[in-house]
């Protein structure tokens, strides 16, 4: 279990996998504010504003968004104290710049990719990709291949996405946020369950296919023949979080 940067370190160090969590969304507070140092203490250590639709906090990017609400600023002022980062990903965009412009730490988009390339309403605007990086953020690709094209899965593609984010917000502030899922009945049986969540005119069916974690060193050649150096590929696979991290977590 990681619960500091020391931990992320030390689990390098000796060759183990270091596990944290994330929350989907801030529906999981049920609306109180005490939830959030719960959730810190149980090992999560970023939260999503919202997951594709609305909730008390902001609105999602599949939904009628009305903007970041009282109690949203709330909360991010509650993680800001605890130490928790906050995150853009499946969050409507009205949310998405108030959440920038009002957050006193790093915001981050665990993962999203660039609307400029790939029309999606899960995939993010430029100006959102800039204001993330003046937060001193990252923006952190996935691989899910509705989100990359038409339902492109391939290395040289997630590496041209990569490479997009990189001309608008700068080295320091991209990553990489696979969102691999492992049991894909699994998954595919939730999305039939949950349409609205997931409206099947956005792609998601059964054949979707993903990035795979194995896809890593295909990856690191694509962006090596981008011309990228070995620091800065560096930076991307986890360098940037981890700065985010030692600035966020307490």
């Amino acid at each position: 279990m990681i619960e500091t940067t020391g931990d992320i370190e030390r689990a390098v160090a000796e060759g183990k996998l270091g596990v944290f969590f994330d929350l989907e969304g801030g529906c999981v507070l049920a609306d109180q504010l005490s939830m959030v140092q719960m959730y810190y203490d149980l090992g999560a250590r970023w939260m999503l504003i919202a997951y594709n639709q609305n909730n008390s906090l902001g609105g999602g990017c599949q939904d009628d968004d009305q903007g970041l609400t009282a109690f949203g600023r709330e909360v991010l002022n509650e993680m800001a104290r605890v130490g928790m980062v906050a995150c853009c990903s499946h969050t409507g965009y009205r949310t998405t710049m108030d959440v920038m412009e009002y957050s006193s730490i790093p915001v981050i988009f665990s993962h999203s990719n660039p609307l400029a390339l790939r029309e999606h309403k899960r995939n993010i605007t430029d100006d959102a990709i800039r204001a993330c990086a003046a937060t001193g953020g990252v923006v952190c690709l996935n691989g899910v291949g509705i989100f990359l094209g038409e339902n492109d899965a391939r290395s040289e593609t997630i590496a041209r996405h990569i490479d997009y984010v990189v001309e608008q917000a700068g080295i320091d502030h991209v990553g990489i946020g696979l969102d691999y899922v492992f049991d894909m009945e699994e998954l595919i049986e939730y999305v039939r369950q949950n349409p609205d969540t997931f409206p099947p005119e956005g792609g998601y069916a059964e054949g979707v296919k993903f990035v795979e974690p194995e896809q890593a060193p295909e990856i690191v050649d694509a962006l090596l023949s981008l011309g990228y150096r070995s620091e800065d590929i560096a930076k991307i696979l986890g360098g940037n979080l981890l700065r985010v991290a030692r600035v966020v977590w307490k």
